[in-house]
């Protein structure tokens, strides 16, 4: 699973998900993009998972992009616990996920292939995505891909 190698605090507020993303909005390196349409928590067992079911649709055709990565502590006190006595330790880490964010980038695939192991990857998500085109920037029409 992806976590950071280290960090400067382990514990960390849960914060806001107001907005768009202005940030890893468009597609920086492959030619298709699974692009986030709202706002979430995205697990690193979700990233992988995603990954995984994208590669092996593709079967070592095409290169594959995770442009999201799981920075932050979400803790958990543990079961039977009673109130108080500080916070819990960090059980995983999740990657704050915004809508318009492009999660997922893929090419040396043709679209339909590329198309079908990018709903895969979607399937895997606990998000409404969309699949994009670099190209012309166009999004293609439809509701949960």
């Amino acid at each position: 699973m992806l976590m950071p190698k280290r960090v400067k605090r382990r514990r960390q507020f849960r914060g806001r998900m107001k907005g768009e993303a202005h940030r890893g909005n468009k597609i920086a390196y492959g030619e298709f993009g699974l692009v986030a349409m709202e706002p979430s928590w995205i697990t690193s067992q979700q990233i992988e998972a995603a990954r995984v079911a994208m590669t092996r649709y593709i079967r070592r055709g095409g290169q594959v992009w995770v442009d999201i990565f799981p920075h932050k502590p979400v803790t958990k006190k543990p079961a039977e616990t009673r109130m108080g006595s500080g916070k819990g330790s960090p059980e995983y880490w999740v990657a704050v996920v915004k809508p318009g964010r492009v999660m997922f980038e893929m090419a040396g695939v043709d679209e339909t292939t590329a198309r079908e192991a990018l709903r895969l990857a979607a399937t895997k998500l606990p998000i409404k995505c969309k699949f994009v085109v670099k190209a012309n920037e166009e999004v293609a029409e439809g509701g949960e891909e």
